[in-house]
């Protein structure tokens, strides 16, 4: 188990290290420069200006040698700073807002898991029965709709028509200060109705259908037909044996949602004005704020193969053939 680790652990090392290559040179061939937004449409920046400001931030210097720069501040986990008027170190910026997405986004998984496996279980159970249909026509509907159709759906019937909820923020602006603990709760929890339903809907269709389509295919497997044989509760055959290898599916998918928790932030948190790391990512592409820009791909490529990483992972802890294999 110790080889097989090692090895994930060099494999994503590496690829992490060649994803950090391209994406700064793609990064960089995109037209204009990083700091067109602030010296091209202000008349009052003159030339000279525009000059020290290329050698402040060392993009005068060839790009090899920028990203050999930029690398070692990694090391160093100095992200750099934003090229906004703020000129904040980026990595203030993203701890400021990390919580907040992870919040949201961690909610919003457990709740996807909460809801779709009892889901996944029944359909696959019941496969052909009315509600196993009613879930399969809303999975579709899940796949089928837009999330930013979805949250302006919301913010339209339940804030603007029904005035029941707010439609953005995380608090509210006026009287927050005067409110007491519950009173906070309360104010937070109306705020982010909206934006963990936005999160997930689409994950509970996606989840439940992955699990029904794996758990009829186990259930009809020889060694289910085994245990039966064997005169074994129908429950023990269903969660003991059957669900576990039909887990394989969810936990690629669990793997492959943790590059979800900023890169799926970016529609909701930007539509429902929540500042988290997704609402950042998308201010800084709309400036070019590089240094902003490549440390949160870095971060959502960590958390990309992070993910892939746990996906092996538990399907070594899964399937203990994994493990035999490896050694081979």
């Amino acid at each position: 188990m110790f080889l097989y680790l090692l090895k994930r652990i060099s494999i994503l090392l590496v690829t992490l290290w060649g994803i950090t290559i391209l994406t700064f040179g793609i990064l960089h061939l995109a037209p204009g420069g990083p700091l067109s937004p602030l010296t091209e449409f202000n008349p009052k920046i003159t030339p000279e200006f525009r000059e020290k400001l290329v050698k402040m931030y060392g993009l005068d210097k060839p790009l090899h040698i920028q990203y050999l720069n930029w690398l070692k501040g990694i090391l160093r986990f100095d992200f750099g700073r934003s090229f906004a008027l703020d000129q904040r170190p980026v990595w203030d910026k993203i701890k400021e807002r990390l919580p907040i997405t992870l919040l949201i986004n961690s909610i919003s998984l457990f709740l996807i898991l909460l809801v779709s496996i009892p889901m996944g279980v029944f359909s696959a159970v019941r496969a052909g029965s009315k509600l196993d249909r009613f879930f399969t026509i809303f999975t579709f509907f899940g796949y089928a709709m837009p999330s930013f159709w979805l949250a302006l759906l919301l913010m339209m019937f339940f804030g603007v028509k029904l005035q029941l909820l707010p439609i953005s923020g995380l608090h509210s602006i006026v009287g927050y200060d005067q409110m007491n603990f519950w009173q906070k709760l309360w104010d937070w929890t109306k705020h982010l109705l909206c934006p963990l339903f936005v999160a997930t809907f689409g994950g509970i269709a996606g989840f439940s259908r992955y699990l029904r389509n794996s758990l009829i295919e186990v259930l009809h497997a020889d060694y289910i037909t085994y245990a039966r044989a064997k005169g074994l509760p129908e429950r023990v055959v269903l969660y003991k044996h059957a669900l576990r290898n039909a887990l394989l599916p969810v936990i690629t998918l669990l793997g492959l949602s943790l590059p979800g928790l900023i890169g799926g932030s970016v529609i909701f948190e930007t539509i429902f004005g929540i500042p988290g790391l997704g609402q950042l990512m998308w201010q800084a592409v709309m400036s070019r704020d590089y240094p902003v820009i490549m440390a949160n791909l870095l971060l959502v490529s960590f958390l990309t193969l992070l993910g892939n990483f746990l996906a092996d992972l538990g399907y070594a802890l899964a399937d203990p053939r994994i493990r035999i294999g490896e050694k081979r």
